[in-house]
């Protein structure tokens, strides 16, 4: 993992599940980590454990949902450690319901977290990878960015549309030698199944999420992306449990 050693890596949704894996295997590997996620007490524990643990580590409140929180989480690492080498744009939630439902509030959310803040991270740290001429962006999308079940109508069209701003950031930023990677979990072991409220959806997803893998299959994906020589570009990867169908 040489290629993950002293870089400045930032995670969104660093609290828990897939970011928390991601933050402390790369932690782990030698990357300074920046933890964003809302709940502060469970980021600042966090970056206190893996700092004692002799890493580098800062936490930083944020909401992907506003555009100038998440300015300011880059700002604040531009400010601590001089760049950003690689954005997880992971914050997510999946309150999924069939349409006809009309829970235009959880639609509202979903859109907001996993689509607009997938953006605003992008804006927020493109200007600086580009003044570096370096960076990677890596965005996680879902398998429903690849396949759409009764009840995931929103969920999948917010996934999908990351894998579509992602290819067109891949197709953009070359001039910047950015590169930019795709990450789309099957059942993976985290609190994205409690989000879903309507009971016999979320029967469906507890029953999806029986034979999930744990967190840090994720984490393992998101090392290979980021440790690849500055020449490899891997540019999106698909992961299920052995198991799984959909």
């Amino acid at each position: 993992m040489n290629n993950i050693k002293n870089k400045v890596v930032v995670i969104t949704g660093a609290s828990s599940g897939l970011g928390e894996a991601a933050t402390r295997t790369l932690s782990a590997a030698g990357a300074t980590v920046v933890l964003g996620a809302r709940r502060t007490d469970r980021i600042e524990a966090l970056a206190t454990e893996l700092t004692a643990a002799g890493g580098h580590a800062l936490a930083v409140s944020v909401d992907v949902t506003s555009a100038e929180q998440v300015q300011n989480l880059i700002d604040k690492t531009v400010e601590a450690f001089g760049r950003v080498d690689v954005l997880i744009n992971n914050a997510g939630l999946m309150p999924s319901s069939p349409l006809e439902m009309l829970k235009i509030n959880d639609w509202d959310r979903m859109i907001d977290v996993n689509l607009k803040g997938v953006l605003y991270g992008i804006a927020a740290a493109l200007p600086v990878m580009k003044e570096q001429k370096s960076g990677h962006i890596i965005n996680v999308s879902s398998v429903s960015g690849h396949k759409v079940s009764p009840g995931t109508a929103v969920y999948a069209a917010t996934k999908h549309g990351v894998r579509v701003i992602s290819e067109g950031l891949r197709q953009e930023v070359k001039p910047y030698n950015i590169r930019t990677t795709i990450i789309s979990p099957g059942a993976v072991a985290t609190e994205l199944p409690d989000s879903v409220s309507v009971p016999e959806i979320a029967a469906g997803i507890k029953e999806f999420y029986k034979n999930a893998l744990p967190a840090d299959s994720f984490a393992r994906v998101v090392a290979f992306a980021i440790e690849q020589p500055a020449e490899v570009d891997i540019n999106e990867i698909l992961f299920r449990p052995t198991s799984q169908e959909y």
